[in-house]
């Protein structure tokens, strides 16, 4: 499976209003880093994917599903996809604003 991160990093830092030089920051990389990675020019190890999950307080999981090829879900119907998508942003927002709710759905 060909996994799409550099959309996936694109998606979680855009949720959470942050720029590359706050977000590569806070996950211990240099911007460049980040900048190659959502360009798609630079695949990321699986301890920056993690970095990322940890950096935002969400599940890796999330991380990876966002990441994951539109043929993998072309099996659900649109306002499936669609739904799903929204909740996946509501989640991230609101583990921004509650700390605390993202661990419960973490753990």
């Amino acid at each position: 499976m060909n996994q799409d991160y550099a959309k996936s990093f694109r998606i979680i830092r855009a949720a959470f209003g942050l720029q590359q030089s706050e977000l590569a920051a806070r996950m211990s990389i240099s911007p460049s880093q980040l900048s190659l990675i959502e360009a798609g020019r630079r695949q990321p190890s699986l301890r920056v994917v993690n970095a990322l999950a940890s950096a935002v307080d969400v599940p890796s999981a999330i991380v990876a599903l966002l990441a994951s090829p539109a043929k993998d879900v072309n099996s659900k119907a649109d306002n499936e996809i669609s739904d799903l998508a929204r909740a996946l942003l509501k989640l991230l927002v609101s583990a921004q604003e509650d700390p605390q709710q993202s661990l419960k759905l973490s753990g």
